[in-house]
């Protein structure tokens, strides 16, 4: 299936391109969101795009390749300072992060990431290095695994299903998509209508093997310093837990009643924050979720750089 970008058009006017400004995709995927970029920005422009995925990768150099102004990088986004000094770049206009899967990272069955298919437990977003979940799965404790599942996943069965997992591993490794999925499905009954069982412990898994909420808050205190007067902070998170450190760390930013009193006042007597939030946050019309079901969940949330000073 090919992937459709989720809240393309929103996502990129809440960037407010200046036609010779600088700007990150931090997660470039499949390019929809750096493409629609590249319609606003002028020849003096610059986008940098991130990706760990290597097919994701492919498809960015392809790009530049075609495109002078994108620059490529093949890293996950808690690296953006060092890499955007590499490039030399000390301000940038706007940054744009998309957390969820692609759909064909989804629809692929040798990524490992879906329990729709056979295929070895893998799940890394960079299927180059690192170890997989497959590894992960079959040497980790009970406790461990259970307090990932419950945090990562959210899943109200946490405990049940990892003492399920260590359990069947005592005389087999788990080696599948499927077999760890069935598993999960003779352990637990759904919730949801609609949701697969196994749904809410393969999130939390993948979760766990990428670091992908450890990356964002790596990241996030480090746009404070990179972000120009003005520039824009554009985040799209499908779920709860991605979406809470975005909020908390904007609130944390633009709220004055989170800062210490040495924080810098102005003279009307208000702390100058360095974040102001934009709008509310923004949710897919009913229009694009019935032509694009996986957007559903999605929630965008944008903020400025008010040129204020952080306590972080």
């Amino acid at each position: 299936m090919e992937h459709t970008t989720v809240l393309l058009n929103e996502a990129v006017s809440a960037l407010d391109i200046k036609t010779d400004g600088v700007y990150v995709d931090a997660t470039f995927g499949r390019g929809g969101h750096s493409r629609k970029i590249l319609e606003h920005l002028g020849q003096e422009g610059i986008l940098v795009v991130f990706d760990k995925d290597p097919e994701a990768i492919k498809i960015a150099e392809q790009l530049a390749l075609d495109d002078k102004r994108v620059l490529v990088v093949h890293s996950g986004f808690k690296n953006l300072v060092y890499e955007l000094q590499r490039l030399n770049i000390k301000k940038i206009n706007g940054i744009l992060f998309d957390f969820g899967l692609s759909t064909p990272q989804l629809d692929q069955a040798e990524r490992g990431f879906s329990f729709r298919f056979e295929a070895p437990l893998d799940m890394r977003m960079d299927n180059s290095q690192g170890i997989t979940a497959k590894e992960w799965l079959n040497q980790v404790s009970e406790q461990e695994l259970a307090q990932v599942i419950k945090v990562y996943g959210e899943e109200r069965f946490y405990r049940k299903v990892a003492r399920e997992i260590v359990s069947y591993r005592e005389n087999k490794e788990i080696e599948t998509t499927k077999e760890l999925a069935d598993l999960i499905s003779r352990t637990i009954k759904v919730r949801h209508k609609g949701q697969h069982p196994a749904t809410r412990t393969f999130q939390a898994i993948r979760i766990k093997i990428n670091q992908e909420l450890e990356e964002i808050k790596i990241v996030l205190p480090d746009l404070l310093n990179v972000l120009d007067s003005g520039g824009r902070l554009v985040s799209i998170a499908f779920h709860s837990l991605e979406d809470r450190i975005i909020k908390q760390f904007i609130k944390k930013n633009s709220s004055p009643e989170y800062h210490p009193k040495w924080v810098m006042i102005k003279d009307n007597g208000r702390q100058e924050m360095p974040l102001r939030i934009v709008g509310k946050p923004i949710k897919p019309s009913n229009e694009e979720v019935s032509h694009n079901y996986r957007s559903r969940s999605a929630i965008m949330r944008v903020a400025v750089h008010a040129g204020g000073v952080s306590d972080d």
